[in-house]
This record gives C-alpha cells, sequence and structure tokens, in this order.
C-alpha cells in the first residue's frame, strides 16, 4: 500500500466518492449533492488543505483530508482532519489507521502542535481515533423539538 498526494485523475475519483463518504461520516444524516461537496472541498483546497491517498497498483482505496482550522474563541491555529474514508471493499485491513498516522505525521511536519477533528457519535472510526489518542474535546448535543 502506498500513502501519497493524488494526481488529478485520482483527486477527480476521490471528488466524485466524498458525497458517499459524507453520507456514511454523517451516518445518513448528510445527503450533499456532487455540486455542493465540491464547493466545500474546493473551499478548503484553496486554504491550504490537501488529500493523502492509499493505493494498491491502481486501487484507490481511500483518503484522509487534513487542513488547517482556527478556534473560534482563542484563534489558535491547529491541524484538522476533515475527512477520513476507505472503500467498503477495502475495510478491516488497516487501512483508516495508516492513513490517520500518515496525515497526522504530515501535519506535525506542516508544524502544527495539535491535531483536532469531528466525529459523530456512533461512527466506528470514534473507536480508531480514541486508539490513536484523540481525546473529547468538545461534545455537541441536539434535542428534536
Amino acid at each position: 500500500m502506498e500513502i501519497r498526494k493524488p494526481n488529478y485523475l485520482e483527486y477527480k475519483k476521490v471528488l466524485s466518492l466524498s458525497p458517499k463518504a459524507l453520507f456514511d461520516g454523517t451516518l445518513g444524516e448528510a445527503k450533499p449533492t456532487d455540486e455542493k461537496v465540491k464547493q466545500l472541498i474546493e473551499r478548503l483546497l484553496q486554504k491550504g488543505s490537501y488529500y493523502l491517498i492509499a493505493t494498491e497498483g491502481d486501487n484507490l482505496m481511500g483518503w484522509i483530508l487534513i487542513g488547517t482550522s482556527k478556534d473560534q474563541f482563542t484563534e489558535k491555529i491547529y491541524g484538522f482532519i476533515y475527512e477520513l474514508f476507505v472503500l467498503e471493499k477495502f475495510r478491516g485491513n488497516g487501512i483508516s489507521k495508516q492513513l490517520m498516522k500518515t496525515g497526522i505525521e504530515h501535519l506535525k511536519q506542516d508544524r502544527y502542535s495539535e491535531v483536532r477533528l469531528s466525529v459523530y457519535a456512533g461512527n466506528q472510526a470514534l473507536k480508531l481515533y480514541e486508539k490513536l489518542g484523540f481525546k473529547n474535546r468538545t461534545i455537541t448535543m441536539s434535542m428534536q423539538i
């Protein structure tokens, strides 16, 4: 398995699969259009975020989207993991863990001292994040009315 930045065609493939990644990551709550996803991601890429993809031969297996963010209260700048996704047929092989470790290493090299991410309660990736050392920082709560 190789983890690296995508070429143009690979980027287009990732972009075409990102609505599925968002749908899965939000446990079916978000159903964005291809155009909406493209707008969101292009905004992140313009601010310096980038993808790392996991491949084997010509097979795209998954990706991580990493970049920067700013704490709205303290104005502190930190590394942020915006998206992590592994295609279903490649799940269960440790690819998410490798993508996370590589993404975190890239953020270290980019001189961030902290990495944050957001995850839906109930998302199976939560267990991986905890194993890697992530801790709850804030909790967003909701109630249907």
